[in-house]
C-alpha cells in the first residue's frame, strides 16, 4: 500500500521579489569606450603641443649681440659682433642681423657687455663722438677727476696742475693766477687700474690738440666737469 504523498508547503506571505540578472559585458564595453577616448585627447593634445613647439621655432628673429667687452666710445669691430637667434617679443628691441654692416665703426655712449644685445640707443649717432676734432688721450690719477661721474658727452676744463714742487704762478698784486686751461669733451673713460688711475679719451680743437698732449704727458692734468643742465 502506498504511502499518501506529503502536502505541498505554503509559500511565505509577502510581495514577490525578482532578482535583478546582471551581465559583465555593458560595463566592459563602457570601459573600452573611455580608454579609446583618452587616447584620442592625449593624441590631439600631443598633436597641439607639437605645433606650439613648432610656432615657437619659427617665432625666432636674427639679431646682433656683443661678443666681446667694448668699452664707451671705443669703435666697434667686426669681432666685436655675433649673430643671435631670440623669441620675437615686443618689448625687446635688439638691432636686426642685417644691420651688422652698418654697425662696424660705430662707437658705443656706454660700455657693452659680452653676450648682451645691442640695442640702437647704445649707439652714438654717426661713428661717434669727436669725429671732426682731435683727440688725446689723458692718463688721470686719482683724485684728479669726478670719481665715476664722467661719461661720454660730458664737457670737461683739462687744467694744467703745478708740477711736483713748482709753485703756483702769482701776478703782481701777489694774487695766485688762474690755471691755464683746455675745454674739451669726453670720448671714452677706461676702467680705474690698479692704482686708481684712468685713461680719458678728450676731444679738443685742432690747436689745442698738441699742447693737451704735451701736459699729459707729463701727468699733469687734472678735468673739471663743466654743468650739465643746458649743455
Amino acid at each position: 500500500m502506498e504511502s499518501p504523498a506529503a502536502p505541498p508547503l505554503p509559500r511565505p506571505a509577502g510581495p514577490r521579489t525578482d532578482l535583478p540578472i546582471t551581465t559583465a559585458a555593458p560595463v566592459k564595453k563602457q570601459r573600452r569606450y573611455a580608454a579609446a577616448a583618452l587616447s584620442t585627447v592625449l593624441a590631439v593634445a600631443a598633436a597641439l603641443g607639437a605645433a606650439a613647439a613648432v610656432t615657437a621655432v619659427g617665432d625666432r628673429t636674427k639679431v646682433l649681440a656683443i661678443a666681446n667687452d667694448v668699452p664707451a666710445g671705443q669703435p666697434l669691430t667686426d669681432a666685436d659682433i655675433v649673430v643671435a637667434e631670440v623669441s620675437a617679443d615686443a618689448a625687446l628691441t635688439p638691432m636686426p642681423a642685417t644691420d651688422r654692416a652698418s654697425v662696424v665703426g660705430k662707437r658705443p655712449a656706454v660700455d657693452l657687455r659680452k653676450g648682451s644685445l645691442l640695442v640702437a640707443g647704445q649707439l652714438q649717432p654717426g661713428t661717434g663722438l669727436g669725429d671732426d676734432k682731435q683727440q688725446v688721450g689723458v692718463q688721470v690719477k686719482r683724485g684728479q677727476a669726478p670719481a665715476g661721474s664722467l661719461v661720454p658727452g660730458d664737457k670737461v676744463l683739462a687744467v694744467t696742475v703745478p708740477g711736483q714742487g713748482e709753485q703756483p704762478t702769482t701776478g703782481k698784486d701777489g694774487v695766485e693766477a688762474p690755471p691755464t686751461s683746455v675745454k674739451a669733451v669726453v670720448v671714452a673713460v677706461s676702467r680705474p687700474d690698479a692704482s686708481g688711475a684712468v685713461v680719458v679719451n678728450l676731444a679738443v680743437s685742432a690747436s689745442d690738440g698738441p699742447l693737451l698732449a704735451t701736459r699729459a704727458s707729463s701727468g699733469r692734468i687734472a678735468l673739471v666737469r663743466d654743468v650739465r643742465s643746458g649743455s
